[in-house]
């Protein structure tokens, strides 16, 4: 599989889930704009070393995705863009009644409006080129719920929903829409946790995993940034190509509970 001559733009991509897509994408050829809010030497050193490591353009664009306006100019900035990967979120607990109203609107934003206006916007850019792939990093939450995320739930399932409305508007087009919806995937911020929970339970690393973090996950393993890289990349691939409006799990059996 090659993606040469493709350009990818992929929200909230600095680390984590996105910067693992973005290093997947580079390593099948295509070009790619990370982004974050920050604006930092480090931020566009990553971009330097995704380019030097994979022979291939790489470019950092800050943009706040709780912002339409930002959203839009991240896909004017980029130059190009065949691929969307929509992977920008945040998350935040708390029961509806004590559901602070700044993280609703801040989780509905950055989670599911950002990727309105970012696909909005690259659209006309991919009909301009005869090809286009919008992959959104949804979650097994936009299939199924939990308690006390209910922010993040109606985030990720309207994120399902808009995907088959995208391709339900492409579906004659050489343009595919799908939603990549995974379990818990071992990013550097659930890493950071297993400790915190480790002493907040008493329990030794493999006790936690399994049973407190990897509870709804039947495999009791995390799926990795590499996997939902490999899915991304085989999303834009030809046999792909009738793949459309629809979700893939990639939870280790959790959506089949």
């Amino acid at each position: 599989m090659s993606l040469q001559g493709k350009t990818a733009v992929i929200t909230g991509s600095n680390s984590g889930i996105g910067l693992g897509v973005a290093r997947e994408l580079a390593k099948q050829g295509a070009h790619v704009v990370l982004n974050s809010f920050t604006d930092r030497d480090e931020d566009h050193a990553l971009a330097a070393e995704i380019a030097d490591t994979f022979g291939v353009k790489a470019t950092y664009v800050s943009a706040d995705m709780s912002k339409g306006e930002d959203c839009r100019r991240l896909i004017a900035d980029a130059g190009a863009c065949d691929i969307l990967i929509n992977n920008a979120g945040i998350q935040h607990v708390a029961p509806i009644q004590d559901f602070p109203t700044e993280k609703w609107d801040a989780i509905i934003a950055i989670n599911m409006s950002s990727a309105f206006h970012t696909t909005a916007a690259a659209l006309p850019v991919m009909r301009a080129k005869g090809w286009g792939r919008v992959i959104n990093i949804a979650s097994a939450h936009g299939l199924t719920a939990s308690p006390y995320k209910s922010a993040y739930v109606a985030a990720k399932h309207g994120i399902v929903g808009m995907t088959k409305v995208v391709a339900l508007e492409t579906a004659q087009e050489p343009i595919t829409a799908n939603a990549i919806c995974p379990g818990y995937v071992l990013t550097p911020l659930v890493e950071k946790q297993i400790p915190e929970t480790m002493k907040e339970y008493g329990m030794d690393r493999e006790t936690v995993v399994k049973e407190v973090l990897l509870q709804r996950q039947p495999s009791k393993e995390f799926a990795t940034t590499e996997q939902l890289g490999g899915t991304a990349a085989f999303l834009c691939s030809d046999a792909a190509a009738q793949i459309t409006g629809t979700t893939i799990s990639v939870d280790g059996g959790w959506t089949a509970l």
